[in-house]
């Protein structure tokens, strides 16, 4: 079994997450933040993490920057959980995306997103190739919010 990709994060993550967190959760969306809360695929307790929601074509999808998380495992335990904005909360479910149709939603996640981002995309930007993103693909999980 191939080893999946997952960048844990750094301290200056770590500090930054729980300000953009703190934000959100008074109601104030940071370039599309929310926080997503997703059951814990074995606790069943509900975990909370801050997200970009990217809205392309008019579809929403979640994009993992930093591979195979814990939030990407419970997603998938769980598929769906709740995107949160201040005392709003939506219900969701998901669909994840096949490697092939993820290229149109990284290229659009990386022109938004790509200053909060790109350095977990190993030099890959919204102007690379399709080849160089189908390259980089399976270890960025994309879901689409249904």
């Amino acid at each position: 079994m191939t080893a999946q990709r997952y960048v844990k994060p750094a301290r200056a993550d770590e500090i930054f997450s729980r300000a953009i967190t703190a934000v959100t959760k008074l109601g104030v969306s940071v370039a599309g933040s929310r926080i997503l809360a997703v059951r814990g695929r074995k606790s069943g307790e509900w975990r909370t993490v801050p997200v970009n929601l990217l809205t392309l074509d008019g579809r929403r999808y979640l994009v993992a920057p930093r591979g195979h998380t814990q939030w990407v495992r419970n997603m998938r335990a769980a598929g769906g959980g709740e995107l949160r904005l201040g005392r709003r909360a939506e219900p969701f479910t998901v669909a994840e995306l096949d490697d092939a149709d993820k290229l149109p939603v990284l290229r659009a996640y990386l022109k938004r997103w790509g200053w909060e981002v790109g350095r977990f995309f190993e030099g890959v930007t919204a102007s690379a190739t399709d080849d160089e993103l189908r390259a980089i693909a399976s270890g960025f999980p994309v879901f689409r919010v249904v």
